[in-house]
Order: structure tokens, then C-alpha cells, then sequence
């Protein structure tokens, strides 16, 4: 049996390892005597954000219900924004950059011990949000992570010279900034609501700019596989607009957030994103939901951002729903297909959408559709809230579940 061919990603890889002499690492670099799972930074992240939205919803839904909090700086509805936000999302964001920055700049990734220090400091901010009854003690542990996920990234981006993504770059700092945002809002340097709405405006900027890079390119490489000759449309005028309003509209979004002009400026790019989303061939893509899955989290940035446009001028149509759809929908849903693809190409397997999976895709569709009818469904709110969660939350734990010994276990012809 022939030894399996490193793919071109990882060849870069290979070189600076030669380069550098490191003879503790294998291969692809990465670290030989460590477990797979500090392996590539994607494998613990990913692993830990499914299990953790799997636990925090329930845990939220809980308190919600019985008016039970926890002893820690956070209300029981500002905990559960921010832990979806800084606990959730920042693991997944960590986990793909980590993955992406080798690709990126040709550096060896993270692992080993270092990834293990990362993935402590996670660990430690979701802690002290949770417990820390100090303010300040919880602010400074919980930003430790952000902060170091941060310098990494900007470390290899600037030593590569790989300004084409320093924008990701900036994201991740920003996202960072917020979640110290809000921490200071516990010690009333800030209101309440100014840390996640920077946050989230970040994420609408990632997934625009990230989802139509991926979105595309996957639908594309499929399409071409099967014999398809109506492929994605390329990146033009339409695509830099449709970013560029977003951009604003988040900018205004953040800055005025109950405004028409905000509110305009929303819808508007809403549409736009729902236009270039329309280019890229999704309809076809019917038969294979790992791809569909894409567009599917993409649409949902569309309504989100047409819904919160909508409801500053709407008032039957409450904040709340079009903040889930940005939440529950665009975010979880991406998050979830970019994790479920991610690993298993990096791990050698092929990509395709097992049952189980397929299960998932379902259950966070339907949890966020819930999600985001339930102020709209009056007495039974209550309800259609509660079985919401549960689906969503159901969704990440069937990843967790199946996807176990995949992150746990080594990579296939490694």
C-alpha cells in the first residue's frame, strides 16, 4: 500500500518544517508525541464550542423558566448572550483561524502545548463569567483568550505578509474589544447591549466576507465534479457593494442602532446580500446538503439583516426575532456547516453529509426557525421557545457525538 500524498495544503507546511529543523513535529506539523486532538487547532475549538452550546442553552432555558442566576458577574439573560457570543463563537472562530493561518502564510500551526495553554484560557474565561462574583477578576480572565488568539493571528498574518487577510484579522480584534466591552457594562463604564451589538456587527462582516469566499468556491468545486455547467458567478460590482453596505450597516447599526437611516441602510444591504446570494447556483446543489448547508447559513444573514432593518420600522416585528435570526440562524447554521466540512476534509475523510449529519443541519434549521417566530406566537411563546432550544442545542450535540472520534482520533493515512 502506497503512503497517502500530502495535499497542497499542507506542503507549505512541510517546507517550513524542513526549513526550521523541528524534528518533534511530523509531517504536517504538527506536534508527534501530542494527542490528535492538540494536533490542529480545530480539533479541541470545535469540539468544545458544540458541546458548550449544547450545555449553555439548556442551562439558559433553565434559568429563564425558573428565574434561578448564577453567582457570577452576569444577569441571567447578559450571561447567555454573552457565553453564545465570547464562549461559543469565539471557540469556533479560534478553531478556524487556527486552521486557516498554516494555508495562509505557510507557518507551521499551533499545537501541542501552546494550543493546550489556548484552550485553557477558554476554559478559564467561561469560569469566571460564570462564577467570578468580582467583576473586574471575571473581566480580565475572560479577555486573556481573545486577546492571545488575537496575537497570534496578527503575528503570522504580519509575518507572512498576508495582508490579504488582515481584514479577518481585524475582526477577530474587534470581536475581542467587545467582549471587554461587555465586561465593563457589569462595572457601568458602558450600557448594557454595547459590547454584543459590536460583536455581532463583527460576525455579519466575517460571515459576508468569509461566507462569499467559501460559499462560492465549495458550490463551484462540486458543481464542476458533477458535470454542472451553470457555476457560481464570479466576485464583481455586485459582491464589493453588497460588502461595503453591510459594512455600513453594521457601522450604523452599532453607532445608531434605532434609527431610519440605520434601519434603511439594513434593509438595503439585506437585499443586496440576498441578490448575490441568488448568483451562486445553491438550487443546485440540492443533492448534496454539505454544500447546501452553505447557503442555507448565508440566506439567513440576508433575513437577519432585512428583519432588524424592518423592525425599526415595523413595530408588530420585535428586535429580538431578526437578533435570533442573526444568531440562531445565520451564525449557527454557518458555524455549524464550516465545522462539519472543516473536519472532516483536515482529517482525511471525504466530504459528504452522513445522517447524522444531515440530522443536525435539520434540527438548527428548525431550532433558529422556532427561535426566531417565538415573540411572534403570543401565549404560546413559552413553548415554541423551549422546543427552539431544544432543537438547536440538539443540533450541536449530534455534531459533538459523531464527531468525537474524528477530532479525538488521528487523521486518516497519517
Amino acid at each position: 500500500m502506497t503512503a497517502s500524498p500530502i495535499p497542497t495544503a499542507d506542503r507549505s507546511v512541510l517546507r517550513a518544517l524542513r526549513k526550521s529543523g523541528d524534528l518533534s513535529r511530523d509531517g504536517r506539523g504538527r506536534v508527534a508525541f501530542m494527542p490528535p486532538i492538540l494536533r490542529y487547532g480545530f480539533r479541541p475549538f470545535f469540539f468544545l464550542a458544540a458541546l458548550y452550546a449544547g450545555v449553555v442553552i439548556p442551562a439558559w432555558l433553565w434559568m429563564y423558566f425558573s428565574g434561578h442566576t448564577l453567582s457570577g458577574p452576569f444577569d441571567g439573560i447578559h450571561w447567555h448572550a454573552h457565553e453564545m457570543l465570547f464562549g461559543y463563537l469565539q471557540a469556533v472562530l479560534a478553531g478556524f483561524v487556527l486552521t486557516a493561518i498554516p494555508n495562509w502564510t505557510g507557518c507551521l500551526p499551533l499545537s501541542g502545548w501552546p494550543l493546550a495553554g489556548l484552550v485553557s484560557l477558554w476554559i478559564a474565561g467561561r469560569i469566571s463569567s460564570a462564577t467570578a462574583p468580582n467583576p473586574i477578576v471575571a473581566l480580565v480572565i475572560d479577555i486573556a483568550f481573545p486577546t492571545a488568539l488575537a496575537f497570534a493571528v496578527w503575528r503570522e498574518v504580519v509575518a507572512g505578509r498576508n495582508w490579504k487577510n488582515a481584514p479577518v484579522a481585524a475582526m477577530i480584534t474587534i470581536f475581542g474589544i467587545a467582549n471587554a466591552l461587555d465586561h465593563l457594562a457589569n462595572l457601568g463604564l458602558v450600557q448594557h447591549g454595547v459590547g454584543v451589538r459590536v460583536a455581532l456587527a463583527a460576525i455579519m462582516m466575517m460571515l459576508a466576507l468569509i461566507g462569499g469566499r467559501i460559499v462560492p468556491s465549495f458550490t463551484r468545486n462540486w458543481l464542476a465534479r458533477n458535470g454542472g455547467t451553470h457555476l457560481p458567478a464570479s466576485f464583481g460590482m455586485l459582491d464589493k457593494a453588497a460588502l461595503a453596505v453591510t459594512a455600513a450597516a453594521a457601522a450604523s447599526w452599532v453607532a445608531f442602532p434605532a434609527t431610519g437611516a440605520s434601519g434603511m441602510i439594513l434593509v438595503l444591504a439585506g437585499i443586496l446580500l440576498a441578490v448575490r446570494l441568488a448568483r451562486w447556483q445553491g438550487q443546485r446543489t440540492a443533492r448534496e446538503p454539505i454544500v447546501l448547508i452553505l447557503h442555507v447559513g448565508y440566506a439567513w444573514l440576508g433575513v437577519a439583516l432585512l428583519l432588524l432593518g424592518g423592525s425599526v420600522f415595523i413595530d408588530a416585528l420585535p428586535e429580538s426575532a431578526a437578533l435570533h435570526a442573526l444568531t440562531a440562524g445565520a451564525i449557527g447554521t454557518m458555524t455549524l456547516a464550516v465545522m462539519t466540512r472543516a473536519s472532516l476534509g483536515h482529517t482525511g475523510r471525504a466530504i459528504v453529509a452522513d445522517h447524522f449529519v444531515i440530522a443536525a443541519y435539520v434540527s438548527v434549521t428548525a431550532g433558529a426557525i422556532l427561535r426566531v417566530a417565538a415573540p411572534l406566537t403570543g401565549n404560546w411563546y413559552a413553548h415554541v421557545l423551549a422546543c427552539g432550544g431544544a432543537l438547536w442545542c440538539a443540533a450541536f450535540l449530534l455534531f459533538a457525538i459523531r464527531y468525537a472520534p474524528i477530532l479525538w482520533g488521528r487523521r486518516l493515512g497519517a
